[in-house]
């Protein structure tokens, strides 16, 4: 009985995390039969805990709160984790794609602000980025941008992963800034 209540509260714990979703799109579909027309709607939601980590899914159902639920439960379930630079923007440039949609993400000094369209915004504030340039170039379609923001999006590493992953320094990634002075007094 005692483990059980310890593995409800574990999970409860995991699940604490308080995430924001963003409601993208919505969309009304129609089937027509021989009794007439059934409508049912499909719902596109981006959630994330604003901190490095976001998600987005679609739901289905003949009700939109339905649907919304549908879409934010997948989500939570497809989230990713993206490093953050001072945990305001990106560490390096980036592009995404997916099917026609391609879309270009660059870093940006404080201050810049979100400069990102609709879908993509709405992937930007739930992960927590306060400053990027971003363009989308090609599908305007909501799902294939934000397809296309994800993938950029899982491009994206720290110096801290890239130097673990060529067993480095992270100094030696980011170039040793101590060597650039003495060099110029020698000259």
């Amino acid at each position: 009985m005692a483990e059980r209540e310890n593995r409800r509260n574990r999970r409860e714990r995991d699940e604490a995390p308080e995430f924001a979703d963003r409601l993208v799109a919505i969309n009304r579909v129609s089937k027509t039969t021989k009794g007439g027309k059934n409508f049912g709607f499909a719902a596109l939601v981006v959630v994330g805990d604003q901190k490095g980590r976001v998600g987005f899914g679609k739901g289905k159902a003949k009700e939109v709160p339905e649907a919304i639920r549908k879409a934010t439960e997948q989500a939570k379930r497809q989230m990713i984790r993206v490093p953050l630079k001072e945990g305001r923007t990106l560490h390096h440039d980036a592009e995404g794609r997916h099917g026609a949609g391609k879309v270009i993400m660059r870093t940006a000094p404080e201050g810049t602000g979100i400069i990102a369209g609709g879908p993509m915004r709405a992937v930007f504030e739930m992960l927590g980025i306060k400053d990027v340039v971003s363009k989308s170039i090609g599908s305007q379609n909501p799902y294939n941008m934000i397809r296309a923001t994800i993938d950029g999006l899982k491009k994206e590493a720290s110096p801290r992963q890239v130097a673990q992953r060529r067993g480095k320094k992270v100094a030696d990634i980011l170039g040793a800034k101590s060597d650039a002075p003495a060099e110029a007094a020698d000259a």
